[in-house]
């Protein structure tokens, strides 16, 4: 489909240059089609970013679907992949560093999985279940941009390595003690 084509140029595009790399000329290059086809799905640039958001979300809400019989495994795994794919993850964090420039752009990352969090905490006895959602959520965030581009990505073990889901699942394991 020509629409999965143009958002997955187009993360490929601001992983690689950021944010600004990304034009509908960029993407219509990039991508080998016609120029004007990019402009034709996504008429400005903020629908372009709308577009590369909700593609992300959607790829997003199939990673983190949990295997009710390993949460923690579940999770590591999922964290791992997306150390895996570091330019999705690292287009993702372009995104949300725009929004925060862009409020208009704000509504278009709510896609956190912060509810699923929260689900856990309450199934885990947490007194307080959103709140706790929201600290894991915030954690798993930081967890996670620690192994992407701060110190761990130098000396934590290397992305879809058993060792670093091994490190990935204690530290989980860890943070979701009530």
């Amino acid at each position: 489909m020509r629409k999965d084509l143009i958002t997955d140029t187009a993360i490929q595009l601001v992983a690689e240059q950021g944010m600004r790399g990304l034009t509908h000329r960029a993407v219509d290059r990039r991508a080998g089609l016609p120029e004007g086809s990019t402009s034709a799905y996504f008429r400005t640039r903020k629908a372009l970013v709308e577009g590369f958001v909700e593609r992300l979300a959607a790829q997003e809400r199939i990673d983190t679907a949990l295997d009710p019989a390993d949460v923690v495994g579940s999770i590591a795994r999922t964290l791992d992949s997306w150390l895996v794919e570091r330019n999705r993850t690292l287009a993702r964090y372009a995104a949300m560093l725009e929004a925060t420039h862009h409020p208009e752009l704000r509504s278009i990352l709510v896609h956190s999985p912060r509810e699923q969090a929260t689900a856990l905490a309450k199934a885990l006895g947490h007194e307080n279940p959103e709140r706790s959602g929201a600290h894991f959520t915030a954690f798993l965030e930081g967890l996670l941009f620690y192994r992407l581009v701060g110190g761990g990505s130098t000396t934590g073990p290397a992305p879809g390595t058993e060792e670093s889901v091994a490190d990935l699942r204690d530290a989980v394991e860890k943070a979701l003690r009530p």
